[in-house]
């Protein structure tokens, strides 16, 4: 009796699982056939159910038979042929009716149970916020089948149903790409100058990759995109690079009539001479980062600073590789009371980590030196000794003597205030700084040379000397160029008023010829007033119409003549404050100071992306990069 118990089970839950690929007919239709047959139902993988209204099953067999709309007697003829024991009676029996009553019903509880439908808007809002996760984070596209984030999203909504990894690199990824490109599009048409910048790289697959950047000014806030990141499979000729860069310019539409774009990039004789060879660019601006970079290298290249170097980085990877070391040091800095900071070790692509490695290091030098001192750490200490006063003293030295360079390096990495401006200024206050002082020791000396003898090279080209002289003046916080003498000052001022007026005279003769025109065309005459009809004639006076150059020499000399900005201030704050008052100063302004004083825009991106898109074959791909172009908040 328990074994046909158990095989009646057993054959019910088979049932069950059987009724799960049929739906019930609806209650409307009330042919005695539909009790014993329903509508075909299956479900793909996501879980989304779908109803064939053109094949009906067998509830008792289940077999398929075909339905067209109306017509039952193919459903007589297979229960008359198949189950002839069933009796049919005239009309659908009220007890399905009511079961489909109930099932069209579901409590709240099934409700909140069923899976949204891949079509739904919910579905898609969270689908879409994945993605923008995968993207904006640089998350493989495998982090979608990870048990982990599974787990999150059925805490978080154990509705949603979450899709492949395929369904996010092939759908999902690509259409918020476009999205993001069109948004862009739009922007770029707007802005009426811009600037590029372009950074070659290689990833740890050995694949070069060449950055494009764009830069430009819409109502005075610096914006930047990434427009490409290509990987490089042919030899890195100037030809090559100039072939990418116009095939950027091409895609994105970036020309401007008669406008040439100017390039940022480092000083590679490849990228300069692509540059300067095709008419689409110009000028190019030799990075200043890359610049300053150069002449630390000097410094850090002379044989007594190399020594010193090499003693402090032994030091340093032996505390970094013993643990034991490591923890004696952090006892010794808790008992010195010294910051209980890591020593840090240089990379020799950033020279700036150099500086930063001597600072800590003298920072813990008590701490460092008791800690070797100490008996758990002196067995072990192999081939290391400490800084003798006079190398520790150069140590300092050397801090002293890199630390305006680390400066402003920091300050020319910014994307949101004007760079090229900062250039020859800049470059003023290094050569300054660098000035032989009695109290010098021999090796600064010979630093201090080695970095004027480097930097005075740089950005020397008359036509460069000219674009940078302007964008320094056109930068209100540097407009009294007190880096320059005065006859050279003058001479910039005039070489601005001639660019307005070659640049912007036929644009402002046509401007109101044509208003004029399109007004008379539109509206009609306006009457005169009764004083003006009275007195018009009697107190009539001439209209006093200035000459376009004499209009430009008053703005540029009152430009001149306005006082100047703080240092601090944000450029281009005073500048939307001021657009009205120089109207036509403010257009050029607008071509110069979106031109980038360094390249780090483009190194950026590969200093972030770089590893995540050759560590993984999963991971996102170089053209869908989207992690510095996506705005979350505009989604």
């Amino acid at each position: 009796m328990a074994l046909s118990l158990s095989s009646a089970e057993t054959m019910a839950s088979e049932r069950d699982s059987e009724k799960r690929k049929f739906e019930e007919a609806p209650s409307s239709y009330r042919s005695a056939v539909w009790d014993h047959f329903g509508f075909s139902a299956d479900y793909d993988e996501n879980g989304k159910r779908t109803v064939n209204k053109q094949t009906t099953v067998c509830k008792h067999c289940f077999a398929s038979i075909g339905y067209i709309a109306g017509n039952t007697t193919n459903m007589f003829s297979h229960l008359r042929c198949h189950h002839p024991s069933l009796s049919l009676g005239a009309a659908r029996s009220r007890s399905v009716s009511a079961s489909m009553a109930n099932r069209a019903q579901p409590t709240i509880v099934a409700a909140f149970q069923q899976l949204y439908a891949t079509n739904s808007e919910k579905h898609k809002t969270i689908t879409k916020a994945v993605g923008v996760f995968i993207a904006k984070d640089m998350q493989p596209y495998s982090v979608v089948e990870d048990t982990g984030f599974r787990h999150m999203m059925k805490t978080v909504e154990p509705r949603y149903q979450v899709p492949s990894r395929t369904h996010f690199s092939s759908k999902v990824i690509p259409e918020l790409y476009e999205v993001c490109r069109g948004d862009i599009e739009n922007e770029l048409r707007q802005a009426p100058y811009l600037a590029l910048s372009t950074d070659s790289w290689t990833s740890r697959a050995t694949v070069s990759y060449l950055t494009v950047t764009v830069h430009y000014i819409l109502d005075w806030e610096m914006r930047g995109f990434v427009l490409q990141t290509h990987p490089l499979y042919e030899s890195h000729t100037s030809e090559h690079l100039a072939e990418e860069l116009v095939h950027a310019v091409t895609e994105w539409k970036l020309e401007r009539a008669n406008i040439p774009i100017p390039v940022t990039t480092d000083n590679a004789q490849n990228i300069v001479n692509a540059i300067r060879n095709t008419d689409v660019f110009g000028p190019h601006i030799g990075c200043f980062a890359h610049s300053l970079n150069l002449a630390a290298k000097k410094v850090v290249s002379l044989n007594s600073v190399s020594r010193l170097l090499g003693k402090v980085r032994k030091v340093v990877t032996f505390f970094h590789k013993s643990t034991t070391a490591h923890k004696v040091l952090a006892d010794k800095q808790l008992m010195l009371n010294i910051p209980q900071h890591r020593l840090i070790h240089d990379v020799t692509t950033r020279w700036n980590t150099v500086h930063d490695m001597l600072e800590r290091y003298v920072e813990q030098q008590p701490a460092i030196y008791s800690a070797i001192l100490d008996k758990a750490v002196k067995k072990s200490v192999r081939d290391i000794s400490m800084l003798t006063d006079s190398e520790l003293k150069l140590a300092e030295e050397l801090i002293q003597l890199l630390n305006p360079l680390k400066k402003m390096t920091t300050l020319m990495s910014s994307e949101s205030t004007p760079t090229s401006s900062m250039i020859l200024p800049l470059k003023t206050m290094t050569l300054k700084s660098m000035a032989p002082d009695p109290q010098d020791s021999p090796t600064i000396r010979e630093d201090k040379l080695a970095v004027t003898r480097d930097l005075e090279k740089r950005h020397t080209d008359p036509d460069l000397l000219d674009y940078l002289h302007r964008a320094t003046v056109l930068d209100p916080r540097f407009k009294s160029l007190p880096i320059l003498d005065e006859a050279i000052c003058d001479q910039v001022y005039k070489d601005l008023t001639s660019e307005i007026m070659e640049h912007q005279f036929q644009a402002v003769q046509e401007g109101p010829s044509n208003e004029q025109d399109q007004a008379s065309s539109v509206s009609p005459p306006q009457k005169k007033t009764a004083m003006s009809e009275l007195f018009g004639d009697l107190l009539k006076t001439e209209q006093q119409t200035k000459a376009f150059p004499q209009k430009i020499e008053e703005e540029v000399s009152s430009y001149k003549a306005a006082g100047g900005l703080n240092v601090d201030a944000d450029p281009f704050r005073w500048w939307k404050e001021h657009q009205v008052t120089f109207p036509y100063i403010s257009k050029v302004a607008q071509r110069y100071l979106c031109v980038p004083g360094t390249s780090v825009a483009s190194e950026r991106v590969f200093s972030t992306a770089g590893d995540i898109v050759s560590a993984s074959r999963s991971r996102l791909h170089p053209e869908h990069v989207l992690q510095k172009n996506l705005n979350i908040i505009d989604l």
